[in-house]
């Protein structure tokens, strides 16, 4: 019978192996193995380059992949339409995408989240302004709203972190203030309040922490939207500009050569379909896990 514990010699119990295998297997193993490219690439992105992503070599241009006729283990990956290194710009991509996910979905997050306490908590003229402000921000198709940052800002990463902020702090907003609503009505909130603490001390020590879970989760599976919707907008030409790379800049560059270099935009749509599909994966682990956690205390 496997348990969790074992008994030792002098009478002491340690955990039985058999429960640290359980926590190894009950990892999302696939999410890893989609995302750990990605992140290695993102942080020792430099040191990995086989040629600098951005240099022209008009005597090698759209080289197959190596394992292909005419391709070369020097271009693992082949080359695009200039002879830029497909795999130096698919790891300087993967950079670019990090960048901009994370610095779009944390601001986002630290919008909506104190937008939504704030809602949540206090009532009244707040809650009735945000409430709306989400509402309309919901109404808003989310192509318009880039093609009008767009149209405001002109082309670059500052539009698609301005697009990915204004497309996901309503999301934080809404999910957070319906969790704060529940919670200012618990007793260690209202035992808080009459003993006169501050608004400012009960969110921080009392609503905030219990939000955690939500938010880690909320922002996991943001990651993987920011990085679909930069691609989406580099690839409509209002994101990331050359001779700066980015995937979604990659897929647009090399639609035009499908029919006779289908490697070009094929790895970069790879990239962003493992990348996406393997955030959402780690997301709906993690909001199992946590729910799990919650459901038993």
């Amino acid at each position: 019978m496997n348990g969790a514990i074992a008994p030792t010699r002098k009478g002491r119990a340690l955990p039985c192996r058999s429960s640290s295998r359980g926590r190894w297997r009950s990892l999302p193993w696939l999410a890893i193995i989609m995302l750990a490219p990605v992140i290695i690439f993102g942080i020792f992105g430099p040191l990995l380059y086989l040629h600098d992503p951005t240099t022209i070599d008009l005597l090698n241009p759209q080289k197959p992949p190596a394992w292909l006729e005419g391709g070369s283990a020097v271009f693992p990956l082949g080359t695009d339409q200039f002879g830029r290194d497909l795999f130096s710009r698919l790891i300087e991509g993967a950079r670019v995408s990090l960048v901009i996910a994370l610095g779009g979905v944390m601001v986002a997050a630290l919008i909506g989240i104190v937008a939504g306490m704030v809602s949540g908590y206090f009532g009244g003229l707040a809650d009735t302004l945000i409430s709306q402000a989400v509402d309309v921000k919901m109404s808003l198709p989310a192509i318009l709203l880039i093609i009008l940052i767009g149209a405001a800002m002109g082309g670059g990463m500052t539009t698609v972190l301005a697009s990915i902020v204004l497309l996901f702090w309503a999301d934080y907003a809404r999910v957070i203030r319906a969790e704060t609503l529940s919670l200012r009505e618990r007793g260690y909130v209202q035992l808080a309040q009459v003993a006169n603490a501050s608004h400012i001390r009960i969110l921080a020590r009392h609503i905030l922490p219990n939000l955690f879970g939500t938010c880690i989760v909320l922002i996991t599976l943001q990651v993987g939207r920011a990085i679909l919707i930069e691609a989406s907008i580099s690839f409509i030409g209002l994101g990331i500009q050359p001779p700066a790379t980015a995937w979604g800049l990659m897929v647009y560059e090399g639609r035009a050569y499908l029919a006779t270099a289908w490697w070009l935009p094929t790895f970069s749509g790879l990239a962003i379909t493992m990348t996406v599909l393997g955030t959402n994966l780690f997301g709906d682990w993690l909001r199992d896990v946590l729910d799990t956690r919650q459901s038993s205390l």
